[in-house]
C-alpha cells in the first residue's frame, strides 16, 4: 500500500491543521495506523497510533492536543509541534516500533511559528 499525507502548512501557534493519510485500500486493510515526526537535527519519533478497533496511543508531549482517526489527525499546535509528519500503516499492531510498519508515505511539512 502506498501512502500519502496531505494538510500540512505554516499557522501560528494555538492553530490547527487536520492532517490526512491517503492510500489505496490501507484503512480496511491496516489493524494499525501510526503517525510519526522528524524535526530538523532530530530522529523521527512516534506522535498517535490507532488501530483496528480505535484503541489509540499518544506521545506524552502532544496528549490532550493531537486526535487521530483512522485516516487523519487533528491538533492544536505549539512550535515544538515543527517537523516533517509522516504516516505508516502496519497489518498488526506496531505503538511504537518504525521497523514493524510497512508502508511510509513521503511526509507533509508542519511549520508552526510563534
Amino acid at each position: 500500500v502506498q501512502l500519502v499525507e496531505s494538510g500540512g502548512g505554516s499557522v501560528q501557534a494555538g492553530g490547527s491543521l487536520r492532517l490526512s493519510c491517503a492510500g489505496s485500500g490501507y484503512t480496511s486493510s491496516s489493524n494499525c495506523i501510526g503517525w510519526f515526526r522528524q524535526a530538523p537535527g532530530q530522529e523521527r519519533g512516534g506522535v498517535a497510533v490507532i488501530g483496528s478497533d480505535g484503541s489509540t496511543s499518544y506521545a506524552d508531549s502532544v496528549k490532550g492536543r493531537f486526535t487521530i482517526f483512522k485516516d487523519s489527525v487533528k491538533n492544536s499546535l505549539k512550535p515544538e509541534d515543527n517537523g516533517l509528519y509522516y504516516c505508516a500503516a502496519a497489518a498488526r499492531w506496531c505503538a511504537w516500533d518504525q521497523n514493524c510498519y510497512e508502508s511510509w508515505g513521503q511526509g507533509t511539512q508542519v511549520t508552526v511559528s510563534p
